[in-house]
């Protein structure tokens, strides 16, 4: 049996970023240290961070004193806000592609554009690019939602970074049929264009595909669905005991791809219980 495994799978720019200053900090401010909400959606890159004394508090007002991490999703504009009154002491983890996103939405805004944004409602980077605006926004993640919404005078749209560039460019020529005026700003990050590029040629060579990453991960479950579509032996596991030995029964081509918040220790892990399961 050969494996295929993406090049581009694992840690992205602003997860391994994050990742060095939360380590960074641990050492420097060993005492009194937190993350606002998880650093990166993944439980054992979380967990490892809390053995080393970084603790996750889901509310600026859980953490009495000390140093708050700022997870590389972003924060709110009031969660910034209250972090500063209480005088903690601040380390802005921020990933620098979300913050072009949230430029990028100001921007739109400021210029009179009603605008929408590709992602989920709920994930924290959209959460904090809205709360920046002060007004109502449109978060779309289902092309049909366009059927309910406009039109537009001047529409101005954006893209959470971990997006689908294949959704993001239909629901973007769905609008252009209910705007007199529309100005768009991809901010799909390339790290995750490149990632679903490299599953989609791995998925189409493979008798199976595995993807590995948090459940929690939108980027991960992204990566899932778009091998799914392709071999649909496809199978989104976090850790390598989760691998079921009957997944590789006659088959002689394995592809493993990671989400962008995978830590490299539990892909190498995956990828010597695969080559186990195949000696067995």
């Amino acid at each position: 049996m050969k494996i295929f495994i993406a090049k581009s799978a694992g840690f992205c720019f602003g997860v391994k970023r994050a990742m060095e200053m939360a380590l960074e900090a641990a050492k420097k401010y060993p005492k009194d240290l937190y993350t606002l909400g998880p650093l990166i959606h993944n439980p054992q890159a979380v967990e490892y961070l809390e053995g080393l004394g970084i603790n996750v508090k889901n509310k600026i007002k859980e953490i009495p004193k000390g140093t708050v991490i700022l997870r590389s999703h972003g924060v709110s504009f009031e969660e910034l806000k209250q972090a500063k009154e209480k005088r903690l002491r601040i380390i802005d983890a921020t990933c620098p592609i979300v913050k072009r996103a949230q430029f990028y939405a100001k921007f739109l805004h400021r210029q009179g554009y009603s605008l929408l944004i590709v992602g989920e409602a709920h994930h924290p980077e959209v959460e904090a690019i809205r709360s920046y605006l002060g007004s109502r926004v449109e978060v779309v993640e289902d092309v049909e939602i366009i059927k309910k919404l406009g039109p537009w005078n001047k529409l101005g749209i954006i893209a959470q970074t971990t997006q689908s560039f294949g959704l993001f460019k239909e629901i973007v020529g769905r609008c252009l049929e209910k705007t007199r005026e529309i100005r768009v700003f991809n901010t799909i990050c390339h790290a995750t264009t490149l990632r679903q590029k490299e599953a989609v040629e791995i998925a189409r060579r493979v008798d199976c595909m595995i993807v590995v990453g948090g459940y929690n991960s939108g980027n991960t479950l992204r990566l899932a669905s778009i091998c799914k579509e392709i071999q649909p032996n496809t199978h989104h596991i976090e850790i390598a005991r989760e691998l079921h030995p009957k997944w590789f029964l006659g088959k002689k081509r394995v592809g493993l791809t990671a989400g962008a918040s995978t830590p490299s220790w539990i892909i190498q892990a995956v990828e010597q219980e695969i080559r186990h399961l195949n000696q067995g």
